[in-house]
């Protein structure tokens, strides 16, 4: 990859696991790499129990809001990362394609999305590993 590497994460939402997954890369990353993140069929609002454990790491998303997965999202990432939006994920060639199969926290309170978060957090550093990215 020349330059800074690009990851977009996708879920169904847009409320809950991309969101976390956006959240870790930018704090641990910080400006190194490019972070997108969108939902197939994108939520009002961010999960309110993801903000709050979010927080608890001291990563605040609440000014977040859900984004549709456009094309030019997908063209403009060398990473696709899909946590179960399946066939709804369009696909291009010459993209690295990574399924994070995650529990969706939606409905979840936050003792149930603290283990998803965490989950998050070791595949994300160990993305940035792969990456090749100094933090």
């Amino acid at each position: 990859m020349a330059g800074k590497p690009s990851v977009l994460f996708v879920c169904v939402h847009n409320a809950g696991r991309s969101q976390m997954a956006a959240a870790y890369l930018t704090h641990l990353a910080g400006d190194k790499v490019e972070v997108r993140s969108a939902g197939s069929a994108p939520a009002e609002t961010v999960n309110p129990s993801v903000v709050a454990a979010m927080a608890e790491e001291g990563i605040d998303i609440s000014a977040e809001t859900p984004k549709v997965l456009t094309v030019e999202a997908v063209q403009a990432s060398d990473v696709v990362i899909t946590m179960g939006c399946g066939d709804t994920c369009p696909v291009f060639p010459g993209k690295r394609y990574l399924d994070w199969v995650l529990d969706d926290p939606a409905g979840q309170g936050v003792d149930a999305v603290r283990p998803i978060r965490d989950e998050i957090r070791k595949r994300i550093e160990g993305l940035i590993g792969e990456l090749g990215v100094a933090v």
